[in-house]
């Protein structure tokens, strides 16, 4: 336990150094971007995580939950002249609240029927955000939006630190008996019922906390960006996100990471390709599914089994 622990303090060590070395090895601004948006996409592909890999919900609608954190935070900053942090506590408390509200309805679905309700809670709040044009100004956007630090470098650190915190919180949570709970539920609902687990209650809270740390990942993208529009949070974002988790490995911690990682880069390395890069993509996304199930993490636990 005390080895398990140490090791798992080293390796915490070597990703901060890492993550404090990156910004200096791609020192231009274009890779600088890149390393905020990967680090925005390691936020996102933890809260999907927490709802899929380790509660079992399949849910959808993530994106909508990125889009409130987004909508809420800017619109209280250039509305109502918030300061950003204030406004990014109350964005990540109205993506968590509408996270609850969703939940209320979803405890009761299963499988397909669960998808199909969380698909159509983002293509609801996709809608809102085009058609509220006196909140939210529709297709035509909000613009001249600055971020909380303008460095890139800084910028990323912020993103990042918060990013390595998160993923604190939740593997300590995972590790608890409230990760036991959720494992339970995600393996059979009916037996965990069956021990006095409260499904319902748990769900909630899988789904609440997914869709704040969404909404968390949400309040910097109009910042990096500068500019605000609907399209950056359609159906497809949430597609895009649970591909991230699959190929890196649901139900594991540092699975969603390495996805996050991959897809976040892989689409950058082939733009050499030019036209060719999307199938290329798209078939590297399919070997990964067919070839390894489980995961980039977890095809390399076994041929690391295998080796040793």
């Amino acid at each position: 336990m005390i080895e398990r622990l140490t090791a798992r303090r080293a390796w915490l060590g070597v990703a901060v150094v890492i993550v404090a070395a990156l910004p200096w090895l791609l020192d231009t601004s274009y890779w600088r971007g890149i390393l905020v948006l990967c680090a925005m996409n390691v936020l996102l592909a933890l809260s999907l995580n927490l709802v899929i890999g380790y509660t079992g919900q399949l849910n959808l609608g993530q994106s909508a939950f990125f889009g409130i954190g987004a909508y809420v935070s800017t619109i209280l900053i250039k509305g109502y002249g918030w300061n950003f942090w204030l406004a990014a506590v109350a964005a990540v408390g109205a993506a968590g609240l509408l996270g609850l509200a969703l939940a209320a309805f979803a405890v009761r679905l299963r499988g397909h029927y669960l998808a199909i309700a969380s698909l159509g809670f983002a293509v609801i709040t996709y809608q809102v955000l085009v058609n509220w044009e006196n909140v939210t100004q529709g297709v035509r956007g909000i613009y001249g939006i600055m971020p909380p630090f303008s460095h890139p470098a800084a910028l990323f650190y912020l993103v990042a630190g918060i990013a390595v915190l998160v993923y604190v919180l939740i593997d300590n949570l995972v590790r608890s008996p409230v990760g036991d709970t959720l494992r339970a539920i995600r393996e059979d609902e009916v037996s965990a019922a069956s021990l006095g687990i409260n499904r319902a209650l748990w769900k909630a809270f899988a789904f609440g906390v997914g869709a704040a740390i969404a909404g968390l990942a949400g309040c910097f993208y109009p910042g990096f960006v500068g500019t605000l529009v609907p399209d950056a949070f359609a159906i497809v974002e949430s597609f895009t996100m649970m591909a991230m988790v699959i190929v890196g490995g649901m139900g594991t911690m540092i699975g969603p990471v390495v996805g996050a990682i991959v897809l976040t880069f892989l689409p950058e390395l082939l733009r050499g390709f030019g036209e060719l890069r999307l199938m290329i993509y798209g078939l590297a996304l399919t070997l990964v599914v067919l070839f390894m199930p489980g995961g980039i993490v977890q095809a390399w636990t076994k041929l690391k089994a295998r080796i040793s």
